[in-house]
């Protein structure tokens, strides 16, 4: 738009009476947004960032967002190709490409669990259609339960809620004349990010992880005094850190410190006779078990937290979600695509009612004739806990990105999966066809509200900058179709190379997932879950909330190993200081934007690069350097370089003006 290149004064804050926010697009003209253009970048977007998100998500447990650095890429494709007010076509990019980062929150969240428990129990069978169809349909439902929201939350509220991820993308768009010159940084930094990560997954010219257990003296340490110190040393994780900042970072950690560093030793020397596993099937007493081992049985305390700071948050939407009852009450009386200006236009209202009556029928077929076996008591039960929890969910997921940018949608699928297993066991469906069975209802519903989750800053872009809501929702489906398909793809290809269900370094981490199996398990088995270490973190999180610190984050500290803890704070103290490097704020701005695109090409380009190399392995494609890696100067080294990469995202963010 060249007659306006900033956002009106009254964007950002609620309207005075009878005033009206006008938009850059303005409603009475039509602009280009559905194009070929627009529609093919967006598709491959959504491939490329599926494949990102979902390597580093099983790796970390930590999905980065991916739509700041797919605007900066489609300002950047425009300017390169010299397009004619091209910001409808960025929007539609935009909107397309971040159904990457909502499929793979929903999916490897859960859907890799069913691998973890295939490992122990070999009756359970994986279908790749199931998965696809869990994420595929739970996309679809997400899409269709947000949109007689969108109103609400975008237009209603307007000037309310903050939208941080909203808010950033939006700016970058809006400073499409300055595109080319945000996009170079990133891909400088993707580049050398991916390159760095790619030398360690793929040749292991040093170690990934360095750790005091490496070294004799380390070992010896830990299995006195039951301390360790590891730290993941890529630049992905240290991009991460950065752009979760140091006040997540420092909360995260500080959960990971409390189970690591004070709780895994009490129970090792306090209680030395508590079993915390098994060693060639005999009992392993704390006493005896390393930190490691004793961690996998104090982290169900994180699985307590997380559980509870998902119920947290329902109680605190509770007004959200009992309005959402009147809202579809007057769904019949909302726009069409005929009868309202064309920024406010959304999907006609009988294609929403019959698209959410046609998604809720189809995932009962799929249920009945996949993990329900046929069995039509368990099949209606199932798709009645799936509609219900992902409606009053929905706002939930959208209220908290709202308000915070981040969406506790974890916390809220492991509350439908003890919810969904207790009732399920109650009307027959145990054992392994339980497990199976919660799992997939699991991750529907896990993707339904990642989807609403992120579908909303989506909307709130479109709504800033003048978008054709109904464009940005029909082709939404469409994004939803190959994300679940490429994500699925990267899931099978993962546990292949890796595997999910060892401890070593080398595999993936599936932090969230392996928190839904270990939940599931002795549910659907009749066995004695640790409800003591639940209600413990339950308490935790309580105490936390009632602090006004971060449950959620406390909690998936708790849960997630210490080495991809660590580097966090890196990455977060790292941004605060590039921050407050300067007396000058503009300055500190300027720099701490500079830092968030280099650290956003440190997060694509190492997950990219760790598909690739996971490819290669896939493929068998052997590039290692035997005898090395695992060696304590290759630990040591790993320490060297990742001052050096730490060293460059500092000075790179240090701009002089």
């Amino acid at each position: 738009m060249k007659e306006t290149t900033k956002l009106p004064d009254n964007a950002f804050r609620p309207l005075k009476e009878d005033e009206k926010y006008e938009p850059l697009m303005k409603a009475d003209r039509n602009y280009r947004e559905l194009t070929p253009w627009s529609i093919a970048w967006g598709l491959l977007m959504a491939i490329i960032f599926s494949a990102a998100c979902a390597y580093l998500g099983l790796k970390v447990g930590q999905v980065f967002e991916a739509a700041i650095p797919i605007t900066i890429i489609a300002i950047g494709l425009s300017g390169a190709a010299n397009r004619k007010d091209p910001l409808g076509e960025n929007v539609i990019i935009q909107s397309i490409g971040a159904c990457s980062g909502m499929i793979v929150a929903g999916a490897i969240f859960t859907l890799p669990a069913l691998f973890i428990l295939q490992s122990t129990n070999p009756d359970i069978h994986i279908n790749f259609l199931h998965v696809f169809l869990a994420s595929l349909l739970g996309g679809v439902l997400g899409i269709l339960f947000l949109i007689p929201f969108r109103k609400y939350f975008v237009k209603d509220k307007h000037g309310e809620y903050p939208f941080p991820e909203a808010t950033a993308s939006t700016q970058v768009l809006v400073s499409g004349e300055s595109g080319a010159g945000q996009a170079k940084p990133l891909l400088v930094a993707g580049l050398i990010g991916g390159l760095y990560d790619f030398i360690v997954a793929s040749t292991g010219a040093w170690a990934e992880t360095f750790s005091t257990t490496a070294f004799a003296w380390g070992k010896a340490v830990a299995a006195k005094t039951k301390f360790m110190f590891s730290l993941n040393t890529s630049a992905a994780l240290l991009g991460m850190g950065y752009i979760v900042g140091l006040k997540y970072a420092a909360i995260i950690c500080a959960g990971s410190v409390t189970i690591w560093w004070v709780i895994v030793p009490i129970l090792g020397h306090l209680f030395p006779d508590v079993v915390v596993g098994t060693s060639e099937g005999q009992a392993l007493m704390a006493g005896d078990a390393m930190p490691t081992e004793i961690f996998q049985y104090a982290k169900s305390i994180g699985i307590g937290g997380i559980a509870m700071a998902g119920i947290i948050g329902v109680i605190k939407s509770w007004g959200v979600i009992r309005s959402a009852f009147g809202l579809i009450g007057q769904m019949g009386k909302g726009s069409s695509a005929t009868d309202s200006e064309r920024t406010q236009r959304d999907l006609p209202t009988k294609i929403i009612l019959w698209g959410t009556l046609l998604a809720i029928a189809a995932t009962a077929i799929f249920f009945f004739a996949g993990p329900m076996e046929g069995n039509l008591l368990h099949t209606v039960v199932g798709i009645l806990i799936v509609a219900v929890i992902t409606f009053l969910f929905t706002t939930v997921a959208a209220n908290a990105i709202a308000i915070v940018g981040s969406n506790p949608v974890s916390g809220m699928t492991l509350m439908t999966l003890i919810l969904s297993s207790i009732i399920m066991v109650l009307v027959g469906l145990n054992g392994t066809h339980g497990m199976v069975a919660a799992l997939i209802m699991g991750g529907v519903v896990c993707t339904a509200l990642s989807t609403a989750g992120s579908f909303i800053t989506d909307l709130k872009i479109g709504y800033w900058l003048g978008s054709t809501p109904a464009k940005q929702e029909a082709f939404k489906f469409v994004g939803v179709l190959v994300s679940a398909a490429t994500v699925c793809g990267v899931i099978y290809i993962l546990n292949e190379t890796y595997g999910f269900t060892e401890t070593n370094s080398d595999v993936m981490a599936a932090p969230q997932a392996r928190a839904m199996a270990a939940v599931i398990q002795p549910l659907m088995n009749g066995e004695g879950a640790p409800w003591m270490l639940y209600g413990i973190g339950a308490l935790m999180a309580i105490l936390l909330d009632r602090l006004g610190i971060s449950a959620l984050a406390f909690a998936l500290g708790m849960f997630i190993p210490l080495h991809l803890n660590l580097p966090l704070i890196v990455g977060g103290l790292i941004n605060h200081f590039v921050t407050h490097s300067s007396r000058d704020e503009a300055l500190n701005a300027l720099r701490g934007e500079r830092g968030t695109l280099l650290a956003s090409g440190f997060i694509a380009g190492g997950a990219l690069m760790g598909v690739v190399s996971a490819g290669l392995t896939f493929g068998g494609i052997d590039l290692q350097i035997s005898g090395w890696t695992d060696s304590p100067a290759s630990v040591a080294l790993s320490l060297l370089v990742y001052a050096l990469i730490v060293l460059y995202l500092v000075r790179a963010s240090m701009v002089k003006r």
